[in-house]
């Protein structure tokens, strides 16, 4: 690819560019709708003024706001003029964003009104020359200055290796790691995804994900700005709403815990979804049952995937052929993938090992981080995920556990190591683990075991709340309990598995 992954997506808009892209809610007054023309009239209008704040191509644009039309544009428009996308979480907290500012180095920084005081501290502190404003509403210092713009910059050209976004995960020594993905590796899962999904100019996508992470801006978005499709962006997911606008749609994305709450009322039915082609989840393991009783309720088959912050998606189960419960299917076109031992050996069909993949979705690497990008590739190219899997006979990958502990809580990764470092300040702390639990609603969730210090008080409550203060609301483990002391081997580190054991049943 020698464009920009804009160039690709604005080819990709139909010919009547006149054609409905998007309808968004708005509070006040209705649906706001766009057509594909004024998305790419939106994204030529803020390319223009980002370059003329002095940003050029390899700069950092980073966006805490919420869903919105405008918040899409900002990301199209870092497309267009070669500019790095930094999404960030909405429930992150001051001193998470005051570590990606530092770390990544922004040249603009664009976030929530109610942020704004904390962001222009943060601004000051890391050297970010600018910091505008946007809610959800299409309110905000960002928009105020932009409706002024009547320049439009042409799209910017890219190589394949040309930095596009750096999406943060969590790592397991508690410092999140900033994923590279370049133009190349966007265009050609996004481009992978449209196919095997069969995604085209009729489709209308029901959008319920947010856009700060990688499922909701990469995947969704991509399917349907690459195919020319209609999206109906809903600001979360909010289950009557679902139901009210799903006989308008052919698609829905999801992950495990959206489609537990469908499943809990009755008015979920077949008759709701005649419309309907494609049902996808990913981000977590979505449980058997709930594929048997989706399909039992409306005869659809949800369609599994696999896929990471660092590569995209991975595999999928087939849009025609079977959908296999427990399995995340067949590699994408294009993806290869493998199962290795410890020694590195590789294993045959039903032996159980790391998985790893290869292919043009996959990263080059962790911002700033030669070393551990280094490490999560093997000699030949391979990306070492991190996930314990087994390939059957007949190809499907089957996902059996994750490596290094990692929590997926509602489609959100959760790394025990950041939330125990933490606890651990505590002063009435002496030590403490985090592990996941199952979630009848989030599908896995943290529960804090906790080694007071000898003459100190310290309860649930109060931990919990303290957490709140620090960190996202999802990261925060939904029980808390006091031992006398950790479950440790001969070599003195934590029996993780024993604890998940003994609280298993903590959170049903």
């Amino acid at each position: 690819m020698s464009l920009s992954l804009y160039t690709l997506i604005e080819a990709s808009f139909p010919d009547d560019r006149s054609r409905m892209a998007l309808e968004a809610p708005d509070r006040a007054h209705g649906p706001r709708e766009w057509s594909f023309d004024r998305l790419a009239s939106m994204a030529a209008r803020y390319a223009a003024f980002f370059a003329g704040l002095g940003l050029k191509p390899g700069d950092r644009v980073a966006l805490q706001a919420e869903k919105s039309p405008e918040a899409l544009g900002v990301y199209l428009a870092c497309l267009r003029g070669g500019f790095v996308f930094l999404p960030m979480n909405t429930a992150y907290r001051t001193d998470e964003i005051d570590y990606l500012v530092g770390d990544a180095e922004p040249a603009l920084v664009i976030c929530d009104p109610s942020a704004e005081t904390a962001l222009r501290e943060i601004a000051a502190r890391r050297g970010t020359p600018h910091v505008l404003t946007l809610d959800a509403d299409a309110h905000g210092s960002f928009i105020d200055v932009v409706l002024k713009v009547r320049d439009a910059l042409p799209p910017a050209v890219c190589a394949a290796n040309d930095l596009a976004a750096i999406l943060y995960t969590s790592g397991t020594t508690g410092k999140p790691k900033g994923a590279m993905l370049s133009h190349g590796n966007l265009a050609a899962n996004g481009i992978a995804l449209r196919d095997a999904w069969r995604f085209t100019e009729d489709d209308v996508l029901l959008h319920a994900l947010p856009i700060f992470h990688a499922h909701g801006l990469f995947v969704a978005c991509h399917c349907a700005l690459l195919s020319g499709a209609k999206m109906i962006w809903q600001q979360k997911f909010d289950r009557a709403d679902v139901i009210r606008e799903l006989p308008r749609a052919t698609a829905f994305m999801g992950v495990p815990t959206f489609y537990t709450r469908l499943l809990a009322g009755d008015d979920f039915n077949r008759d709701l979804v005649r419309h309907m082609r494609l049902f996808t989840s990913g981000s977590a393991p979505l449980l058997a049952e709930t594929f048997d009783e989706f399909r039992a309720r409306t005869g659809h088959a949800i369609l599994e995937r696999y896929g990471m912050t660092e590569t995209g998606m991975n595999t999928s189960n087939p849009y025609d052929g079977e959908r296999r419960a427990g399995t995340v299917g067949f590699p994408l076109p294009g993806v290869e993938v493998r199962v290795v031992s410890g020694e590195g050996e590789l294993l045959g069909n039903g032996e159980i090992g790391g998985l790893q993949v290869r292919g043009p979705n996959v990263f080059a690497g962790y911002w700033r981080m030669p070393e551990k990008s280094a490490e999560e590739f093997t000699q030949d190219g391979w990306f070492r995920t991190g996930d314990v899997a087994m390939i059957d006979a007949d190809g499907y990958v089957h996902l059996v556990g994750r490596a290094k502990d990692l929590i997926i809580s509602g489609g959100f990764n959760v790394y025990p190591k950041e939330i125990e470092e933490l606890v651990d300040e505590m002063p009435e702390v002496l030590e403490s683990a985090i592990v996941g639990v199952p979630h009848a609603d989030f599908g896995e969730a943290g529960v804090a075991v906790v080694v007071l210090r000898p003459g100190q008080a310290l309860d649930e409550a109060t931990l919990v709340g303290r957490l709140k203060e620090r960190i996202a609301n999802f990261k925060v483990p939904k029980r808390a309990f006091f031992v006398e002391s950790l479950p440790r081997n001969t070599m003195g580190k934590v029996q993780k598995n024993l604890l998940r054991n003994d609280y298993k049943d903590a959170c049903r």
